[in-house]
């Protein structure tokens, strides 16, 4: 089965006056149809860059995308013009942003803001827009959602304005669903009720899903696939089932080793600290950029990069899986 989405040796880097930041440095993978894959990492890694970099939102200057390819099925968008890539955005690919109180307009009501996706690339009048508004906030669980399209962001909870930035996302039925930390900032009980909302509208209507998050357990419950970013690279890449079972690199185990297990006695919650602090893009490690952080780690690790070991089912940029 074609992908839906292959991402293949992107670079996306920062110019700055202190020097280059290279915040996506050779990342490769790909979503296949109605998958979802999660990318984990501590804050700063290259998350949130590489899903501005596929939507192409990566503001220039300061960023640019170097090098690499994103094909959306067979369309590389790297090639797309400014123009084109407008009507793949919101259209073929969507995203729910981290904060949605700065996402959603606080002048605009929220049937406009939903609306306005809707018209501008389905060519509907004002009206059937404001109206498939109304039914895409009810499909997202909504309460009496044709009164509350006359909200204003403010008006609403984090949860429902969450919830709106879904609607938007999902209105044009997209290929791709980009979900940035869709559940930073909301209390446990909603956290659960926007992961359960986004199965399952991904579930009715097929849309492959790409959710960044640093929270493991919300990858073990949502994704299928999964990769382990760190300093702008990929450390691992696995199935989920896999990753968990059998993690190959020592920042994904020191990762897994940082969530509370409900089985472990209370002496043996005292959760794992990886040492250290994750490395300035501006000024990284000569070799792996884990090493000065690594207990595993040998001396090749300090002085050669490694590269990505394994076969396609698992990949590990680790010299203890050379």
């Amino acid at each position: 089965m074609q992908a839906k989405l292959r991402v293949n040796h992107l670079r996306t880097y920062f110019y700055t006056a202190m020097g280059v930041a290279k915040a996506v440095d050779d990342v490769s993978f790909q979503v296949s149809p109605r998958e979802t894959l999660g990318i984990v990492g501590e804050s700063g890694c290259g998350k949130s860059v590489t899903a501005l970099s596929v939507m192409r939102l990566v503001a220039q200057p300061p960023g640019k995308i170097e090098s690499g390819e994103i094909f959306l099925g067979d369309t590389n968008l790297i090639r797309l013009s400014r123009r084109e890539m407008r009507k793949i955005r919101g259209n073929k690919i969507s995203m729910i942003f981290q904060d949605p109180m700065t996402s959603l307009n606080p002048v605009f009501r929220i049937g406009e803001q939903v609306s306005e996706t809707i018209r501008l690339h389905h060519g509907l009048s004002k009206r059937e827009s404001f109206d498939k508004a109304v039914e895409m906030l009810q499909l997202v669980g909504i309460p009496s959602p044709a009164k509350r399209a006359y909200d204003y962001p403010h008006q609403m909870s984090g949860g429902m304005r969450q919830r709106v930035m879904i609607a938007i996302a999902l209105s044009c039925r997209p290929e791709l669903m980009i979900a940035d930390e869709p559940t930073t900032a909301l209390d446990v009980t909603i956290q659960a009720q926007v992961l359960q909302l986004i199965q399952k509208l991904k579930d009715e209507t097929g849309t492959s899903v790409i959710l960044i998050t640093h929270d493991m357990g919300v990858i073990a419950e949502m994704a299928q696939q999964v990769i382990v970013m760190y300093a702008g690279k990929v450390m691992e890449c696995a199935k989920v089932g896999d990753l968990f079972k059998h993690p190959h690199h020592p920042y994904t185990e020191s990762l897994l080793k940082s969530i509370p297990r409900p089985d472990q006695t209370p002496s043996q919650r005292r959760l794992n600290v990886i040492p250290g602090l994750v490395p300035s893009l501006l000024s990284l490690p000569r070799g792996c950029k884990f090493s000065n952080r690594c207990a595993k780690s040998l001396p090749k690790c300090l002085e050669e990069e490694p590269v990505l070991f394994g076969d396609a089912g698992h990949l590990c940029r680790c010299w203890l899986h050379e």
